[in-house]
């Protein structure tokens, strides 16, 4: 089966247990094939869970999930050198802790405070833990969703706007919609009918993607074309951010530190997935389009006129899109 096929086989199996979130499903993906994390924000019951779930079972992963607390440590996450009684010896060993994981979820980053954040973001940049002078390397298959609850805040500990421009994409999600909504109920209780009928039966699964897929995907995903008119158009909305002035006073105002570098390789791997994902050979100015709030949402920070006029990240990058033109 060519790549492509077995990937968009593994987005149509979480399809059928993701009911009206197709954006996280269609993220979570690109985020896998780009080799990036993500942090999802939405409200409690939307999926978030659900979905990271999804893309484990149906793939050859090992999964884990965090929760963060006020009280977690860094160890509880790296892991820890545990002393071990072995004959007349006693010696210390290595026990990993979760992040040694292919999928892992960060639930509620922002309720533990920095240290532990810091130990975490450090993983998902350098894809190793150092624990007593000894460097651990991480799965080459690896992936942190992180997530983050909208409305509340009190006893939460932000993210600070460096850290997070590690993530590829920062993804809100919101309500289905009602025809959803009355799929889910009845998703939900053929779920919870099928488990009891299957207790004492086995299921037959269908048998799992790959990893080896994820990496040949990956491979094609690098080899695609994007002209020179997409890259200048990638580099002049980068820019739009970094001198405002340039293209809107309002934009200037609104502005007061743009994306950095990072920012362009992620908006280029991410709309080079995003095409490769629809079945082209090459990078659109739509695919660029499709994906931009995603990628730069979360490297633009506001100036207080902004946050004072209640304007958003998102209306700030739609009003750059409005402004860049393509070469």
């Amino acid at each position: 089966m060519p790549t492509n096929d077995t990937i968009l086989e593994l987005k149509s199996r979480m399809a059928q247990s993701i009911i009206g979130q197709e954006k996280i499903i269609e993220r979570l993906l690109i985020g896998l094939l780009t080799n990036g994390n993500l942090l999802v924000e939405g409200l409690p019951g939307l999926a978030k869970t659900r979905a990271v779930k999804s893309l484990a079972k149906h793939m050859e992963a090992e999964f884990r999930r965090i929760q963060f607390t006020p009280d977690l440590l860094p160890s509880d996450i790296t892991g820890n050198e545990v002393l071990f009684t072995e004959g007349d010896q006693q010696i210390f060993k290595f026990q990993p802790g979760p992040i040694f994981s292919n999928i892992v979820l960060a639930d509620e980053i922002n309720r533990a405070p920095a240290k532990v954040q810091a130990a975490l973001l450090e993983a998902m940049e350098e894809r190793q833990v150092t624990v007593a002078g000894t460097t651990h390397k991480l799965p080459e298959l690896f992936m942190v969703m992180a997530t983050q609850n909208p409305i509340e805040q009190e006893g939460t500990y932000p993210l600070p706007e460096a850290q997070m421009d590690r993530f590829i994409m920062h993804v809100n999600i919101g309500y289905p919609d009602e025809a959803s909504e009355a799929e889910i109920l009845r998703l939900v209780r053929s779920e919870e009918g099928a488990e009891k009928k299957t207790k004492t039966k086995n299921k037959s699964n269908p048998e799992a993607i790959s990893q080896q897929a994820v990496f040949e995907a990956r491979k094609e995903i690098t080899e695609l074309h994007t002209s020179e008119a997409i890259e200048q158009y990638i580099v002049s909305l980068i820019f739009a951010t970094r001198y405002p002035e340039r293209y809107d006073k309002d934009l200037r105002k609104w502005i007061q530190v743009g994306a950095s570098p990072r920012g362009g390789l992620g908006l280029d791997k991410c709309s080079r997935a995003y095409a490769w994902l629809n079945g082209r050979d090459h990078v659109t100015p739509d695919d660029v389009r499709a994906i931009v709030n995603d990628v730069l949402r979360h490297r633009i920070m506001l100036s207080y006129e902004a946050n004072a006029d209640g304007i958003t990240a998102d209306q700030v990058i739609d009003n750059i899109i409005k402004h860049v033109a393509v070469a």
